[in-house]
């Protein structure tokens, strides 16, 4: 499904970038080709307006696959990426022999010495009044 979707995408890509390739300058650009080039075809205002609406339809199919292909990369957990095979995760490096990492020292106590207790809270004095 994805590939079938991605091949309509890139298909739209290069449609939309001929398409607006094809179309005429609002601003007249450099002032190259202000005598029109459509001839007998039609007249500049309906290609105009066929080209731009036509770009706008491919556009809308285009961000529609686009979100099409995210959410299909979230379902399938995006793993066919060029990082796919790439983990954040730290490499994990064997401790030398008798020697212990802090983490360990804090999180278990040595096996020959006693947790230590928890502080006695005093009782607050009681009044004779």
């Amino acid at each position: 499904m994805q590939e079938v979707v991605l091949v309509i995408h890139l298909i739209l890509a290069v449609t939309i970038i001929g398409l607006v390739l094809l179309q005429r300058s609002s601003g007249g650009g450099l002032g190259i080709g202000s005598s029109g080039g459509l001839g007998d075809f039609a007249s500049a205002r309906g290609a105009a307006n066929a080209l731009s609406k036509t770009t706008m339809i491919l556009a809308f199919c285009f961000f529609g696959t686009s979100i099409s292909l995210a959410v299909i990369a979230k379902h399938q957990g995006g793993g066919s990426g060029l990082l796919s095979d790439y983990k954040a995760e730290a490499p994990v490096m064997p401790a030398a022999p008798g020697t212990e990492t802090p983490a360990e020292t804090l999180a278990t106590p040595a096996a020959n010495e006693a947790a230590p207790a928890a502080p006695a809270i005093p009782e607050p004095p009681v009044s004779t009044e």
